[in-house]
């Protein structure tokens, strides 16, 4: 899959690498000019994005458009056939695993857990990255553990083999692992998958805290109302190619909507917060024009 021009009046344009500035003062996780694949078959050509920092960073759009991919280049799973990722100026493939792992947590999509490992068990390789070479465990360890388990609302279940677990509560278990590692950067490929409505907000509300507290957080994210709500930063994706990226109330509109997911909507604000809230107004075979929800 290639990517093709830009559309959106919102979306970045193809300034050639040689032309742009450095990163601006206040990023310190950035990709340029990345161009993505999984064996032949390209995911992303010639990608641009700037990571604010001390944001939270929602990336968004349809399936297989390449927003996992990104993660993954972000942190090194993925390396690129051109182009280079930099945190603080530095290509992160020149870091070695652990300090880069005291730098980026991240929470895959699919994270699988050892056979008969307990819930506590597994948080506590999340302070890997820290151990000594005698691998110690200190206090401030210990004190990581606790703290990410309760953050996750599992110390209910921290002597419970994960296996035996909802997917809902394996999916906190992990989070709590990746907070463990107590990064100044958060990257979670869909964090709430399996989570009920309750949890999804509830982890949103925590990843918002972790960012007031100045960590920098990037999730991948499908449901753009909770994108809006949450975000301080949307990346809307399709297709391998940034189509817009901004403050979600400066670039969410019926046209981006269409673009990126060829949904039609009407683009009202959400009652509680004021944010964009998307309403799909295709009902079957027909599209509907209600009227906007009144204030």
């Amino acid at each position: 899959m290639t990517a093709h021009p830009d559309t959106h009046p919102n979306a970045r344009t193809g300034t050639p690498a040689d032309a742009r500035p450095d990163a601006p003062p206040n990023v310190r996780l950035a990709a340029r000019d990345l161009t993505l694949r999984y064996g032949d078959r390209v995911v992303s050509t010639r990608l641009t994005l700037d990571i604010p920092d001390g944001a939270f960073t929602a990336v968004v759009g349809p399936n297989g458009c390449g927003k996992s991919t990104l993660l993954r280049a972000f942190v090194r799973l993925l390396r690129p056939d051109s182009g280079h990722v930099g945190f603080d100026g530095r290509e992160v493939g020149d870091y070695p695993a652990k300090a880069l792992a005291r730098l980026l947590g991240f929470l895959p999509q699919d994270p699988l857990a050892p056979e008969d490992i307990r819930v506590r068990q597994l948080v506590r390789r999340g302070r890997f990255p820290h151990r000594s070479l005698l691998g110690l465990w200190s206090p401030a360890d210990e004190e990581a553990v606790e703290e990410a388990m309760a953050a996750a609302g599992v110390e209910d279940l921290a002597d419970r083999p994960v296996q035996e677990l909802s997917g809902g509560q394996r999916q906190r278990v992990w989070v709590a692992m990746v907070l463990a590692q107590r990064t100044p950067y958060l990257l979670l490929d869909e964090p709430t998958s399996f989570l009920d409505i309750t949890h999804q907000y509830q982890l949103l509300a925590l990843l918002s805290k972790l960012r007031d507290q100045g960590r920098t957080v990037i999730a991948v994210l499908h449901d753009i109302n909770q994108a809006c709500r949450f975000a301080d930063h949307l990346v809307a994706v399709r297709e391998g190619r940034v189509v817009a990226e901004g403050v979600p109330a400066d670039i969410v509109d019926a046209a981006l909507i269409k673009d990126v997911f060829d949904l039609p909507s009407l683009i009202v604000p959400d009652p509680v917060t004021g944010t964009p809230m998307v309403v799909p107004t295709l009902q079957g075979d027909r599209v509907e024009h209600p009227p906007p929800l009144p204030g």
